[in-house]
């Protein structure tokens, strides 16, 4: 049977793929989520037959929260038309690979950049974990990391920008 957490990081993994339907089949356990339009979750477990049916519990139904609106347009197109201005000169470190982003080595060590930080071509940035291998990424540009893009623990796609950098 799957634990809590792992149930919690395959709902997180559909939510944030493409995909809207998603199920799960292991020694009689079985998981099953569903994404429609106001973007919900649907998890059922379903009990290995035993010599008695056991009733089956209903299942759990989660609806994402409905962003509320925080800036108003004009607004947000002011920030939008910053961004593009700020980053046109600045370079992207980007996943090199589908996985897991980790800002340190460990979850106790510090983490390898954060914004204001200098770097050099060879400098590791970051790690990114594919299928239990733990890849370093280096900055490619000597430079000031200007921003960090992804959260710590986040899934991140190929060619998915990491970091901006202020070229030197």
């Amino acid at each position: 049977m799957l634990k809590v957490q792992e149930i919690r990081e395959l709902i997180k993994l559909v939510d944030q793929s493409s995909i809207d339907e998603f199920s799960y089949e292991y020694e009689g356990s079985k998981i099953k989520m569903k994404k429609h339009g106001a973007a919900k979750s649907v998890v059922e477990h379903v009990q290995p037959a035993a010599s008695a049916p056991a009733p089956q519990p209903a299942p759990v139904v989660q609806e994402a929260p409905k962003p509320e609106p925080k800036m108003e347009a004009a607004a947000v197109q002011e920030v939008k038309q910053e961004e593009v201005q700020d980053t046109s000169n600045l370079h992207k470190i980007v996943s090199p690979m589908v996985g897991t982003f980790y800002q340190s080595s460990s979850p106790e060590a510090d983490a390898y950049v954060k914004t204001g930080s200098k770097v050099s071509k060879d400098s590791i940035v970051c790690i990114v974990e594919a299928m239990k291998l733990f890849n370093e990424i280096e900055a490619e540009v000597n430079g000031e990391i200007v921003e960090v893009l992804v959260k710590d623990g986040q899934l991140v796609e190929y060619g998915q920008p990491l970091f901006l950098v202020k070229p030197e």
